[in-house]
């Protein structure tokens, strides 16, 4: 095998999050559950014969050590393998918007780099290299939508019922450390359980981080105005700019404002890249 196309690296929604606390070294506690969404970046992955590693925007321009680099330099390292790689990565998941969209490319790096390597990693083993990257990669090498807890290390397999979604993203991004070291973030929310979540998934709590964001990015109260407009009630997803609202019926998504990226999207049961590497992955038994 020497290369490998076409390879997916899909969006995630944050359903609902809320702060609970926060620790001693200033890392915040959450609550969240997060669902893989298909609007996806597409990675190809040819292999290089001198052991380098290069990569190719084939799409919006990205920054020389993105994650995507970083996850290859990783497992290379992790790997001490002399195998290099050229990267074509068409970009289409908005960045700063919440959507997880530089985690689950590294992601989905360290799963096809670990067959076009020939490494045979256990997902274990690409799960602690993927933690060092981001702390959503272990999610998208997971597979499945999870229960999130902890400062989002700890994932529980959940099962969702099929959505679809119209996600919108204003022309401004958002960077994650403004939001939360805003003294104004509500960081003391109750703590919730799975049940009371499933009892109704996509309307289930809110988004600690929407008011403090609303007030940093006026796109973000622009795109739920746009919402509303169309009886949807929107949320801000993640620590970014996007928003999103569940829909039952045809929505025309062709007249948002300018610059604004509409998208109407379907939730996924399993990430596209599920079983690629050796091991235990996140199951929905018992849920």
């Amino acid at each position: 095998m020497k290369s490998l196309y076409d390879i997916a690296a899909p969006a995630k929604l944050n359903l609902f999050l809320h702060i609970t606390g926060r620790r001693s070294d200033g890392y915040h506690l959450m609550q969240s559950v997060f669902m893989l969404i298909d609007w996806c970046d597409t990675l190809h992955f040819e292999l290089r014969a001198d052991g380098r590693i290069s990569r190719e925007d084939l799409g919006a321009a990205l920054p020389a050590d993105d994650l995507v680099v970083r996850a290859a330099r990783a497992l290379k390292a992790a790997a001490a393998t002399d195998q290099g790689v050229h990267i074509g990565i068409e970009k289409r998941i908005p960045a700063q918007a919440g959507m997880g969209g530089g985690s689950s490319d590294a992601a989905s790096t360290l799963l096809a780099l670990n067959r076009l390597w020939k490494l045979d990693f256990p997902l274990e083993k690409l799960a602690a290299i993927g933690l060092g990257l981001g702390a959503d990669v272990p999610f998208f090498l997971g597979g499945q939508n999870a229960w999130v807890e902890g400062i989002g290390e700890k994932l529980t397999p959940i099962a969702l019922p099929g959505g679809r979604f119209l996600v919108v993203k204003p022309p401004q991004g958002l960077d994650t450390k403004l939001i939360f070291s805003d003294p104004a973030l509500k960081r003391d929310s109750e703590t919730a359980i799975i049940s009371g979540f499933i009892a109704d998934a996509f309307g289930f709590g809110r988004n600690d981080l929407q008011s403090v964001a609303e007030r940093l990015c006026p796109g973000v109260t622009q795109a739920l105005e746009w919402l509303a407009l169309r009886g949807l009630k929107g949320r801000m997803t993640g620590s970014g700019s996007a928003v999103f609202a569940p829909v039952l019926q045809h929505i025309d998504a062709e007249v948002a404002p300018d610059a604004f990226q509409v998208r109407l999207c379907s939730n996924l049961d399993v990430h596209p890249l599920v079983g690629w590497a050796p091991g235990k992955s996140l199951s929905v038994d018992g849920v």
